[in-house]
């Protein structure tokens, strides 16, 4: 028979059965070449927590090691049961390193658990990763070797905080399980709430193993304060109680406001439904988690799994610790194969006859490249990014949830960028922000929209204690009135401001008045014993004349004042009619009389010389000249000047001029007469440092922190006397200083205000005001009314309701004049003035550059002479000389009409030049006149080398011809009619 070749099919076969052959040896060689690296597990593996842990660990390893079949290292996990007992878990994690040599364990489940077994990790130099305790107390910078594959606890305080602050709560109560755990996160819970203005005022703690009679007397004594939100922290079975037994004593209604920290929130899906229906309307946090396509793949096999182990099992849901259990089980196998763990052998220490068995196990040789390794390790895990940052995960965004019937809803969202946000945007980089508005709507307590206020009236009193002072000096702000039947009626204006301002409160308040007074009906102390009742929880609030101070609001809150804020002084006035001689000269200052008499002089000289070439009435011999400058400067502050002013340049300083003088004597006038009239009373005292200076005796109201500021300002106390009425008040002010009574009073401007609506006509408020608080009502540090009392006060203060409560107890103030009209103004000074005279001044300069620009223009000549023997000061004495003379060519000593009947006209002999220094001239043939001048006729005179003399002669007569030499040479003569 013929031999046929194998067939296509046949060989396909056969190299398939090769390679299968080879890959299984292959991989025989590999898994025989494995290093395995023995790992312990201490959980609680009775409670379904540790058991989901454990599960998502056994499927991690497996998930891992199929996809990363070429690591030489393999995890083999050693499981112990801690059976929920510190004890328990301490003994495993001994065992294990004792007896296994385990290089690392992953537990314990709880951070109770957490403080022995991190010991024996640091001992034998073994990494401890927990996915389960959380509380801040455990930390890597005291435990090396311990790493938190989950987050601490005190990363959602911020979160926390943030919705406190949204809803504007001032007082948080946190109810948290003693232990561990919730010890924890207190510190940094407090102070996160301190920094959005929230106290503690009270911290409820309640035993891990507390009865339901030991919760339900803890929840009684809640109900009993004033504080109405409450932080939860505790684990989910002991707080499931609490809800419960919360909602049967009422404390789930629409007055309280409940939030759940993380280690709840967590687990709500594990929770009983009834659970669930007890916290409808709680609030919680928890972390973000992206939701993943391996995440959701994850979620599939696990309850795929979960099932087929367990049918019956309660409860399928995974949550986060099943994430963190997966993750850390991930990282330690990448951290086994990085740190290259094969060879890890403990080394055991000596051992004497009497060591215990924490010295029967050593020390592991690859503990420290193990724990070099985790911290390094980063990947993507089902939580997010694993990255361990000072030995545990850093914070992601937080989730806030509503507990809402069965479940929970997102309602927003927080992260450390930008606060609360309604969603996420990581792009987004704007401001930090706490406003409810990011938030979505939320069902609270009681099935009801709005937010609770935070605070109620305790239920153990029926009404808010209100602390009232006992104030005899000034009743009219509190006024207590004894019954027969011993009973207090309370009035006055504090007491109005307070009932208008609880009034108009969004809610009820019920409160009472209670006397701040002894069994005797005398009161028991000052105004800071009172508020110090506050601080000590005697009174729920004080009303009254109570001044907002620096060292009270230490121990206390105040409301925004309701009163004006200040400390004044107040002195007695006296008349001023007795020292008027002199009075006139008061309106203006020296500075304004010296510049006015100075401006009088400039403006009478500077129209002196642009008159004086062309007006008759500004020449003559110089003393008339001296005195018409005088004259007509003068003249002018009444408009009484006679003389005519010719220049135009004279007349445009005139008219600035008299718009100053005008508005100078106008403003001295009306100044004048109001010192005369309406200002005729002034203070005896203005200044405090004069009554220091002078040793002079003050008042102050008895009980007052007035008295040590007026020690603190330099009043010996010796000269400090106290008053306990108005009257009392009065009486001091009569004696006068010298005579066992006082110069001054410096109180509170409200008590001042007071005084002076009963004598105001002999006293008056002066100096400068003390700033102070003024009047506020007294509350509880962080108090959580306070805010809505003062946004109250400023409704009440801003409306008619406060002008009426002001003008029932306080009287009208309008019956006594403002105290500022009875003081003298200040004198009219040059400040108001400046502006007038440097307008002036530029006018008058003007004027005179312009006149002086003009002359040298017309005598220019002069300047330019070049005569060898001019010099400049002949040429300034000749300048001077023709400004002394007339201008002839000025239309004013122009021929302008003949005098009827007068056949004669006026002329000008100028003799220009003559050879001897001295000549005569006499009139030979025709009438001659004297010159112009006051003195009398002569027929002949000297005369220097050259003059103007005006004759009257004959229109007819030759000049020239008339006259002839006495002696000496005939001179050069010019004859011009004028």
């Amino acid at each position: 028979m013929e031999n046929k070749p194998p067939s296509l099919d046949t060989l396909s076969f056969l190299i398939f059965i090769l390679s299968f052959n080879i890959f299984t040896i292959n991989r025989a060689m590999a898994q025989k070449a494995t290093i395995r690296v023995k790992v312990g597990v201490v959980l609680d593996m009775d409670h379904y927590v540790g058991q989901m842990g454990l599960d998502c660990i056994s499927i991690a390893l497996s998930d891992f090691y199929a996809t990363h079949d070429y690591y030489k290292t393999r995890l083999v996990l050693n499981n112990r049961n801690s059976n929920r007992d510190v004890v328990g878990a301490a003994a495993a994690a001994l065992d294990l390193l004792k007896n296994v040599e385990v290089q690392a364990i992953i537990g314990p489940f709880s951070s109770v658990q957490a403080n022995f077994m991190i010991n024996l990790g640091d001992k034998a130099h073994v990494p401890i990763i927990t996915f389960s305790a959380t509380s801040p107390s455990l930390s890597s910078f005291r435990s090396p070797y311990f790493i938190r594959a989950a987050l601490n606890d005190s990363s959602q305080v911020q979160a926390i905080s943030a919705i406190i602050q949204a809803f504007g709560w001032r007082k948080v109560v946190p109810i948290y399980v003693d232990n561990e755990f919730g010890e924890g996160i207190i510190p940094f819970l407090t102070d996160a709430l301190e920094k959005v203005n929230a106290r503690v005022p009270y911290r409820s703690v309640i035993p891990s193993l507390a009865t339901d009679d030991h919760i339900i007397a803890e929840l009684y004594k809640l109900m009993t304060m004033q504080t109405r939100v409450f932080i939860v922290h505790m684990m989910p079975t002991l707080a499931s109680r609490l809800f419960t037994k919360a909602k049967q004593l009422g404390m789930m209604s629409q007055e309280y406001a409940w939030i759940i920290t993380d280690g709840i929130t967590n687990e709500l899906n594990s929770l009983d439904r009834s659970v669930m229906e007890s916290m409808l309307g709680v609030i919680g946090v928890q972390p973000y988690i992206p939701k993943t396509e391996q995440l959701q793949n994850f979620t599939i096999r696990y309850e795929k799994k979960l099932l087929q182990n367990n049918p019956t099992a309660l409860s399928l849901n995974l949550n986060i610790f099943g994430l963190w259990a997966y993750d850390s089980a991930i990282a330690l196998a990448m951290a086994v194969e990085k740190a290259r763990v094969t060879n890890a052998a403990f080394l055991k220490a000596n051992i004497s006859r009497n060591s215990t068995d924490l010295d029967g196990f050593g020390v592991s040789s690859a503990g420290p490249g193990l724990i070099r390794a985790l911290s390094t390790t980063a990947f993507r895990g089902l939580f997010g990014k694993f990255k361990l940052i000072d030995g545990q995960l850093q914070s992601p965004p937080y989730q806030i949830v509503n507990v809402i019937g069965p479940g929970a809803r997102v309602v927003g969202y927080w992260t450390k960028e930008n606060g609360i946000v309604r969603e996420l945007n990581f792009a987004n980089t704007n401001t930090y922000s706490t406003s409810k508005s990011n938030i979505g709507s939320i069902i609270w307590p009681g099935d009801k929209t709005s937010p609770p206020k935070g605070w109620m009236i305790p239920t153990n009193r029926k009404k808010l204690r209100v602390g009232i002072p006992l104030n005899d000096a000034f009743s009219k702000f509190v006024r207590v009135v004894r019954n027969s039947d011993n009973s207090a009626e309370v009035g006055g204006y504090c007491i109005d401001v307070f009932d208008a301002v609880v009034e108009a409160l969004p809610y009820g308040v019920p409160y009472e008045y209670i006397p701040f007074a002894a069994s005797d009906h005398n009161s028991t102390g000052n105004y800071n014993d009172l508020a110090i009742q506050v601080y000590t929880g005697n009174f729920d609030a004080v009303v009254g004349d109570i001044t907002i101070i620096a060292n009270r609001s230490q121990y206390v809150d105040f409301t925004l004042p309701y009163t004006e804020s200040g400390v004044s002084m107040v002195v007695p006035i006296k008349d001023d009619k007795s020292k008027n001689a002199w009075i006139f000269l008061r309106p203006l200052t020296w500075e304004l009389w010296l510049t006015s008499f100075c401006s009088f002089i400039f403006i009478g000289f500077l129209i002196w010389i642009l008159e004086h070439r062309t007006n008759e009435d500004f020449r003559g011999p110089p003393w008339h000249q001296v005195g018409m400058i005088f004259w007509f400067a003068f003249s002018t502050m009444v408009f009484a000047h006679k003389e005519r002013v010719i220049s135009n340049l004279a007349r445009f300083v005139l008219i600035i001029w008299f718009l100053v003088v005008l508005i100078l004597t106008q403003s001295y006038t009306a100044s004048l007469t109001s010192m005369l009239t309406v200002q005729q009373l002034h203070p005896t005292i203005t200044d405090v440092n004069e009554l220091i200076k002078n040793n002079e005796y003050v008042g102050y109201q008895n009980g007052s922190f007035v008295f040590e500021l007026l020690k603190d300002m330099g009043f010996h106390e010796s000269r400090l006397l106290a008053f306990n009425s108005p009257d009392e008040l009065y009486e001091l002010f009569s004696k006068g200083s010298r005579n066992g009574g006082i110069a001054a009073v410096i109180d509170e401007i409200p008590y001042m205000k007071l005084f002076l609506a009963k004598y105001c006509s002999k006293y008056t408020m002066v100096g400068p005001t003390y700033k102070t608080g003024g009047f506020g009502f007294v509350f509880p540090k962080g108090s959580p009314p306070v805010p809505d009392i003062s946004r109250a006060i400023l409704e009440v203060t801003e409306s008619k309701k406060m002008m009426t409560i002001e003008k029932k107890w306080l009287g009208d103030e309008t019956k006594c004049p403002d105290s500022s009209t009875l003081i003298s103004s200040s004198s009219i000074g040059l400040e108001s003035f400046w502006g007038l005279f440097l307008m002036v001044g530029i006018a008058a300069v003007s004027a005179f550059i312009i006149y002086v620009i003009k002359f040298l223009h017309e005598n220019r000549h002069v300047m330019y002479r070049s005569d060898p023997h001019s010099t400049i000061w002949s040429k300034t004495t000749e300048l001077l000389q023709r400004f002394n003379n007339r201008d002839l060519s000025s239309h004013t000593f122009k021929k302008t009409e003949r005098r009827e009947g007068d056949n004669r006209s006026d002329c000008i002999l100028r003799v220009i030049e003559s050879p001897n220094e001295h000549f005569q001239l006499s009139p030979s043939s025709f009438p001659l006149t004297s010159p112009r001048t006051n003195g009398p006729p002569s027929p002949a005179f000297s005369s220097p080398k050259s003059q103007n003399v005006v004759f009257q002669a004959e229109q007819d007569s030759s000049l020239e011809n008339k006259f002839k030499m006495t002696q000496g040479e005939a001179p050069q003569v010019i004859i011009q009619e004028i």
